[in-house]
């Protein structure tokens, strides 16, 4: 019979991952390492996760649970729903800018079965559909797209950041803003 994996070795097992992980991409990724910095053994991690992809399923199964709690805890306000929405992507852009490791995640996401991050874009999903409701978002829009466009081209952004403003704060602040009208002016309706 299989003994449970503690708290505190399954905590330190998943956030070495998530660093290594973070760090070295999957293929990067070494379990011997994370083993090590983890303070188990190999076989123990294997034991428990079963594969390299049963771990790092376990560490983006996290790492969607903390994005999507953090989004939920946004405050966006009220008033029309393309405001809200706006408001709703720059917070959700600003919060991924601040955790690059999560982005590093969650760019190597598309490697986990199933679609861990689908409860991450609920929030804008249901205002695309309140917005279609109001009139304000047209109706050809399907809210699952376009929130997954957003998230997406978010994640695609801050993961080639450097590449793409180099270190011009300015440049950095109008890519940013352009990203979000680009997504709102392309579901407003008319």
């Amino acid at each position: 019979m299989k003994r449970k994996l503690t708290n505190s070795r399954a905590q330190r097992v998943v956030a070495a991952a998530g660093d290594e992980f973070a760090r070295r991409g999957f293929e990067g990724a070494r379990v011997d390492l994370i083993a090590r910095r983890a303070g188990v053994n190999k076989q123990l991690v294997f034991y428990y996760y079963g594969s390299k992809r049963g771990l790092f399923q376990a560490v983006v199964g996290r790492a969607a649970v903390e994005l999507e709690r953090a989004l939920s805890e946004l405050v966006i306000g009220s008033g029309p729903a393309l405001d809200r929405i706006r408001r709703a992507l720059d917070a959700q852009f600003d919060f991924l800018a601040r955790r690059p490791e999560l982005v590093a995640l969650l760019s190597e996401g598309g490697r986990s079965p199933g679609a861990p991050f689908a409860p991450v874009i609920k929030r804008i999903v249901v205002l695309l559909a309140e917005g279609q409701g109001r009139g304000e978002v047209r109706d050809d829009v399907d809210p699952h797209v376009a929130a997954a466009q957003a998230l997406v081209l978010m994640i695609g952004y801050l993961r080639h950041e450097g590449l793409i403003v180099a270190d011009e704060p300015a440049l950095r602040d109008r890519w940013r803003k352009g990203a979000v009208d680009l997504v709102v002016n392309g579901v407003a309706a008319r």
